[in-house]
């Protein structure tokens, strides 16, 4: 299974996307996003780009472990029901880092919108 990491925001998207899109080309079919704990908008969007190379080749894909601050940001873009998305066990996440987990606004005003849509909550 591949894991996608710590941390993944516009800073590292491009790099995080080339190396698991190169899993994904070798057969790669479960993505582990459970150590994911620094994200922003760009997070939806590499697992969008996998989803979307995974059915290019007539895969399927899968994203295990996903923090809720993900599923949260990928239901208010409206994507949550195009990825195969399994959430994080919510007992493993500490309330306050569920809070303050580390979600970091990208240079585009979804990002904002979804942030502070999320701090609403």
């Amino acid at each position: 299974m591949l894991s996608l990491g710590t941390s993944l925001t516009n800073r590292n998207a491009a790099a995080v996307l080339r190396d698991a899109a190169a899993r994904v080309a070798q057969g790669e079919a479960q993505i582990d996003c459970s150590a994911l704990g620094q994200v922003d908008s760009s997070a939806v969007a590499v697992m969008l780009a996998l989803h979307r190379d995974a059915a290019a080749r007539g895969q399927s894909l899968s994203f295990v472990g996903v923090p809720q601050q993900v599923a949260a940001l990928a239901s208010l873009y409206g994507v949550d029901t195009l990825l195969t998305l399994s959430p994080r066990n919510p007992a493993s996440v500490p309330a306050a880092a569920a809070t303050e987990s580390g979600i970091q606004s990208a240079a585009d005003p979804l990002a904002a919108a979804g942030q502070a849509a999320l701090h609403r909550h």
